[in-house]
């Protein structure tokens, strides 16, 4: 029951992983990630492995991150401290969470089949190179 439950609430303290602080406060910010990504001065690729908690910032990223999105750094690294009002503020009576979660999974699937698509494309260009020699 206790899994369910944090399942369903991703922004608990107990759940939430820094990628989702980060993507929680970007949205509750109104931000897209391209354009957090520009006010950061960083690729999106980058923010993308943060949101997906494949990478970190580094220590002046993440000052600008938690000041552009009106957070604590507290709050960012661990969930402790200000948090931005929209997180705060439970969405179950809009089935909000469920969609995140199912966006979130998407997303991270279309990285992962957009990655294997690009080491494809190489070997059939090596093949066909290979074939011309």
């Amino acid at each position: 029951m206790m899994s369910e439950r944090i399942e369903d609430n991703w922004y608990s303290n107990e759940a939430a992983t820094f990628g989702d602080r980060v993507a929680a406060a970007r949205e509750g910010q109104g931000l897209s990630q391209k354009a957090l990504a520009k006010k950061l001065g960083i690729a999106l690729k980058t923010l993308e492995g943060w949101e997906n908690d494949v990478s970190e910032p580094r220590a002046n990223k993440l000052q600008m991150l938690s000041g552009v999105l009106n957070v604590s750094l507290g709050w960012i690294l661990t969930g402790d401290g200000r948090a931005p009002d929209e997180v705060l503020h439970d969405g179950d009576a809009l089935g909000l969470e469920d969609v995140m979660s199912e966006m979130r999974l998407l997303r991270t699937q279309m990285s992962q089949a957009a990655d294997r698509i690009g080491v494809l494309e190489k070997r059939l260009k090596s093949a066909l190179l290979d074939r011309v020699a």
